[in-house]
């Protein structure tokens, strides 16, 4: 027996008279919508891999009428029924992590809910719930995640934080290619994190990263009058922005170079507070800003040599 997406999950307890248990299938491990399911149980809210066995029942969105799943263990010796066995979801790193995650590297690919739930095999309802809640999935809904996202499940529960991008094997074919103002321009986007190469004030050469914004093709960030990221006023200074794609071996980088300068005129330093999108991550006060006005623009991208 088979179900689908959504489909309503209910194991009849064995005692008569007694409590039977319900909830929704928002994962399959199968494409043929055969057992095992991850079910999202409506008394408790929490999701776990099911097993079903002869007491389980399946209710199809179609027409809801109940059919009897037979299921077997995996990986049991012969075919003896699991009467209802349920196992609980893989421990998470750090719940709650895993969702933000996946939002960013979903947002990052331009994919709507809907779009990566189906390359996923999953409800879009549970999506958005793993996306928004620190949520527990399985090891195999990892997996489906990181396949339709174009990553590693392992990135996705955030291991190799501490590492420097850039291990992963190099393409055997690799096609670098140079990039144009226009496309440089695209992908400096909006705003994000970039680093700016400047002298410190022992004249010795520094690179410290900055949340930046764009704002009327000015590169902005806000710093401490007395931190490295300020000796970068009234200088000309290089700004690097990149992104690398860990489990592809590809990526690309901008470089952005011209004159740095403070913002020190009133409503220019309120227009830029109002449209800046995030704080400075390293916090405290932070409350100079410093614009880059790029006078050249260049940058690479490496792909694989059939793409």
């Amino acid at each position: 027996m088979r179900a689908h997406l959504g489909d309503q999950i209910v194991i009849e307890s064995p005692k008569t008279g007694g409590a039977k248990r319900d909830g929704e299938i928002i994962g399959l491990h199968h494409e043929d919508g055969t057992p095992p399911y991850d079910v999202r149980w409506s008394d408790t809210d929490e999701v776990s891999l099911v097993f079903p066995g002869p007491d389980a029942h399946i209710h199809h969105l179609e027409h809801g009428r109940p059919e009897t799943v037979l299921g077997t263990q995996a990986g049991a010796v012969g075919t003896q029924p699991v009467s209802g066995a349920v196992f609980p979801a893989a421990a998470a790193a750090n719940p709650g992590d895993i969702g933000r995650r996946v939002g960013v590297e979903r947002r990052r690919r331009g994919l709507s809910l809907e779009v990566a739930a189906h390359r996923a095999r999953m409800s879009p309802r549970y999506l958005a719930y793993l996306e928004e809640q620190p949520a527990d999935p399985t090891m195999a809904t990892l997996i489906r995640l990181a396949d339709a996202l174009g990553t590693t499940a392992t990135a996705l529960l955030g291991a190799g934080m501490d590492l420097p991008p850039g291990q992963g094997h190099a393409l055997l074919h690799p096609h670098l290619r140079d990039l144009g103002p226009d496309e440089c321009r695209t992908l400096l986007a909006t705003h994000g994190v970039g680093r700016v190469a400047v002298s410190d004030s022992r004249g010795r050469p520094a690179v410290v990263p900055v949340n930046y914004d764009i704002i009327d093709e000015t590169i902005v960030y806000r710093t401490a009058p007395d931190s490295v990221a300020a000796a970068a006023v009234e200088t000309e200074v290089a700004f690097e922005v990149d992104h690398l794609d860990e489990a592809l071996s590809q990526g690309w980088s901008v470089l952005a170079v011209g004159p740095a300068s403070v913002v020190t005129e009133p409503d220019a330093v309120r227009r830029l507070a109002e449209h800046a999108h995030s704080t400075p991550w390293a916090g405290g006060k932070r409350e100079m800003w410093v614009s880059i006005r790029p006078t050249s623009l260049s940058g690479r991208r490496i792909t694989p040599g059939d793409q």
